[in-house]
């Protein structure tokens, strides 16, 4: 059972959540990328709504059943490009991040394919599905009813 609805977050604090989300899905990050940052993160963070949410949306955008079904081992299949396995890894790394540094090396893999400012949204994009996942898991947002609208 929900202990809080989604009519029950205050309008200006969800405004603002959706203000950031907006900001996000307008820079210059592919959404596709997006949605795979959102659904490992989602994953890590054992968020079932979250899951849900942008399992369906990257079904949406295209992405493959394979892709979906092994991105939470990644690391360890053919199916990612480098550029996907850097972005992947420093999502797991500023998710962790009490377990883990984010290194010189997982960093300097973003640069071979990000500029600074993509960086920057990149880890705004990383921090705001931090933010989603530990707002539904302590609301305790029912999964399985998200539908994609766009």
């Amino acid at each position: 059972m929900e202990r809080i609805t989604f009519n029950e977050i205050p309008k200006e604090m969800m405004g603002n959540m959706i203000s950031t989300e907006n900001y996000i899905n307008n820079s210059s990050l592919d959404f596709q990328l997006l949605e795979l940052i959102r659904l490992r993160v989602a994953q890590i963070n054992k968020c079932a709504y979250c899951v849900d949410m942008h399992y369906k949306e990257l079904k949406h955008t295209g992405e493959t059943e394979l892709r979906t079904s092994t991105l939470s081992v990644w690391n360890e299949t053919s199916f990612f490009t480098d550029k996907e396995k850097a972005v992947l890894q420093f999502t797991e790394s500023l998710t962790e991040l009490s377990k883990t540094d984010i290194s010189n090396e997982i960093f300097d893999s973003l640069t071979r394919f990000f500029s600074t400012e993509e960086i920057c949204n990149l880890t705004l994009a990383i921090s705001q599905i931090n933010t989603w996942t530990r707002l539904m898991r302590t609301f305790k947002s029912t999964a399985g009813n998200y539908k994609v609208t766009k």
